[in-house]
């Protein structure tokens, strides 16, 4: 019977929280690892580590940058020659070019240019194309082909980014959960709990908007934030079965 994924995204959802989650899910760390070194630019390391949680152990997935001045601004090609320099499977990068695109759109959006002239800031760092190629990586390699994303949680107020300050949800976020009729429920947490590429990811990898009736669950994993809103902190992922019985 065909298994599902179910991503649990009441405490937000990042890059780095569905790498983690994915990894924690059974995804295979040393081939992410193998890939992710394989990709052209080198100016940083993976670390990937159990942590506790409010007393869930969870992975936390993180990529640090061994200088601090490499390249952020990139445009939507510039990524993609980046995620299809690496060693990934046709399908990893299908995968991690829709999340690309659909960055690409919300930015176009927000910013009344064409897809091609996007200039990313925060998603063009290597740090945040590691997760998305991580992403897809890691769903290949579980063999993941459908995902339920009920609902995005995220906070209010403001929150400081390469543009200023911005509203909470960000404006890319806000154009992603409009284009992808994604339900967000907002909390009242003071701060951004999806993030532009959280919220990307879980439009391009969702492909159903409600959970089975009944199913199983086979297996759960839990991928750790970095942020403390006073919530669980991590993004919960959990492989489920249909019971048709």
């Amino acid at each position: 019977m065909e298994k599902i994924l179910y991503l649990d995204c009441s405490a937000g959802i990042s890059g780095d929280m569905a790498v983690g989650a994915l990894i924690d899910l059974g995804a295979d760390a040393d081939k992410l690892t193998e890939v992710l070194g394989s990709i052209q630019s080198k100016d940083f390391i993976i670390k990937i580590i159990k942590m506790e949680k409010n007393g869930v152990l969870c992975t936390d997935f993180d990529v640090i940058l061994e200088n601090k001045e490499v390249e952020r601004h990139r445009h939507p090609s510039d990524v993609m020659n980046v995620i299809n320099s690496s060693s990934a499977t046709d399908r990893a990068k299908s995968i991690a070019g829709d999340i690309v695109s659909i960055l690409a759109k919300a930015e176009s959006d927000v910013h009344g240019v064409s897809e091609s002239e996007v200039h990313f800031h925060e998603v063009g760092g290597i740090d945040s194309i590691a997760d998305i190629l991580a992403v897809g990586v890691c769903m290949d390699d579980l063999g993941i082909e459908r995902t339920v994303v009920t609902s995005l949680y995220d906070g209010k107020g403001t929150v400081q980014c390469q543009h200023g300050i911005l509203p909470v949800p960000v404006p890319a976020v806000s154009s992603i959960i409009r284009d992808n009729k994604i339900t967000v429920y907002i909390t009242d947490v003071h701060g951004e709990m999806v993030t532009p590429t959280g919220a990307a990811i879980a439009a391009a990898l969702r492909t159903d908007r409600e959970l089975p009736q009944t199913y199983r669950i086979l297996k759960e994993g839990f991928g750790s934030g970095k942020r403390d809103f006073g919530t669980s902190g991590y993004l919960r992922a959990v492989l489920i079965e249909p019971d048709r019985w």
